[in-house]
Formats: C-alpha cells, structure tokens, sequence
C-alpha cells in the first residue's frame, strides 16, 4: 500500500498536496502487515530517478518523503552506469538504520558478510539470514558515482541550469512554445530533461519536425511515450483514448540536448535549428 509519484524531468511532484492527502484519508487505511500498522497509513515512495540536486520547501529531495529512489543510469546526471540509490527517511518507530542494513543484506542474496570482508583473514564464515536477491551495486561503480558528487553539486548542476536559462530565455519569445518549469517559490529542478512542447500539434507533425530536426544534426528525443501505446500494455487492455492528458502532453513534446558539455556555439545551432525546423511545419 503505497503513493509512488513520478518526478518527470527532474521537476519535483506537489509533495505538500500528497503528504496532505495520505494525512486527510489516512482514517480509510486498513493495515494488513505489521509495517503497515507501525506506519499506521499509505507509504510515500518518490521515484525521483530524474531529480538528484532537485529541491522542495529547501530541501534536497530523498529527506521529503519515506523512501525516495534516485538512479544512476547512463543518462541521468550523476552515473554509474547502472544502478541507484535508496534514500529511507521513516518515521519512528521505524529505525532507519536498521532498515538500512536490511535492504543491504537483502541486496547481496541475504548474506552477512560481502565479499570483501569475506576476503580478511580468518572472515571466511557468514550466514544467509533470509532470502534476497544478487542486486548489490560493485564497489567500482559506487566509487565512479561517489567521485561525481562533489562537481555535480558544485559546477555541473549550475551548468544544467545554466542551459535551461538559455532555452527559456530564447524560446519564451515564440508564440509557439510550453516551456517546461524548473524553478518557482517552493522548487527547483535537477534540469535532467528540456522537454520542449508545441502548442497545437498532432503527433504526425512533432514527428515531422523531429526528422527536420535530425537532418540537420541535431538527436532530440520524447519523453515519454504513454504506457498504452506501448503493446504489452495495449494487450494488457489499456487504451489510450483514457487517457487524453498522457496523450496530448506526449503527442507536442521534443526533449532538447542538455549536458554540461555543450557550448555556446552549440547551443545557438540547436536554437535556431529546432526554430526552422517548428516554423517550416505549423
């Protein structure tokens, strides 16, 4: 029994209107665990695998909600090539530290002993204590991601933002464009994704101007396509015509580049770029 809300792009969810709606109907939970009627209402779980750096009321997300999962796949801003991390913010009388070393011991198969303390003289012998599953992050992953923190909270972070300043900055003069949010009195954003949208388009013409767009050079991406458009989940029953929100967000959307790396010269070629390419086909 949980709320899992999606921060898309890395702009955070409204977590004072979820926190507010587990709170008003938490009279309607029924536990039916013993973790459930310790918490004594619905679970909170963020998926902010896009908003490493991002933050809500001034604070850093992974501290606003139960449990928040970060990831660090090859395209988030921090990465390790695959893997993520789970940030336990319980309440009591919960004990997050031992929550901690359980979600540890469950990751490497429910054994008490990795295989580098095995590895020590004389720490040959460990237990299985309950089944788990082979999900532990390798020590040189973790060290690539660790390494990375410190520059992307002090330089790479800014330049993502400083690159979104410079898209909202051009695009805010067209008549044409739904900028995406990434700051406002109670949010920032972690910047991961520029999802540009196009007011008054269908689907064929977004497509069309995305194949403008990558003749001249450009790899713009969407984010994302609707579930039900997809076929296992068109076979499962679901029907996009439910759910027209998806649907119209999804149909004007063109994700732009945004990396550190690019330059300025860059920047003003991808501008101007997805510019003609929009205006050749409204």
């Amino acid at each position: 029994k949980a709320v899992i809300p999606v921060d898309i792009a890395g702009w955070p969810c409204d977590y004072e209107a979820i926190d507010t709606l587990v709170k008003n109907k938490k009279g309607l939970f029924k536990p039916s665990s013993e973790n459930q009627e310790k918490l004594g209402r619905i679970l909170v779980i963020s998926d902010s695998a896009h908003s490493i750096g991002a933050t809500y009321n001034n604070q850093y997300l992974g501290a606003i909600t139960d449990i928040t999962v970060f990831s660090f796949h090859a395209v988030k801003n921090v990465t390790t090539a695959e893997g993520g991390a789970v940030c336990i913010n319980l309440p009591k009388p919960f004990n997050n530290q031992e929550e901690y070393n359980y979600l540890r011991c469950f990751s490497l198969n429910g054994q008490t002993k990795d295989a580098f303390t095995k590895s020590k003289a004389g720490g040959w012998r460990y237990d299985i204590i309950y089944p788990g599953l082979k999900i532990n992050m390798p020590d040189i992953l973790a060290a690539i991601g660790v390494a990375q923190l410190p520059e992307y909270f002090e330089k790479t972070l800014d330049k993502r933002v400083e690159i979104y300043e410079y898209y909202h900055k051009f695009f805010q003069a067209k008549a044409w464009a739904v900028l995406p949010p990434y700051k406002s009195e109670t949010k920032t954003s972690s910047c991961h994704l520029y999802a540009l949208r196009i007011k008054d388009i269908s689907e064929a013409t977004r497509d069309a101007i995305i194949e403008e767009i990558s003749k001249n050079g450009v790899a713009v991406n969407v984010h994302f396509q609707p579930l039900p458009l997809l076929t296992l989940f068109k076979n499962m029953g679901y029907d996009i015509n439910a759910f027209p929100m998806a649907f119209n967000n999804y149909k004007c959307e063109i994700s732009l580049p945004i990396y550190p790396q690019l330059t300025q010269k860059e920047l003003e070629y991808i501008v101007n770029t997805v510019t003609k390419a929009v205006e050749s086909k409204i």
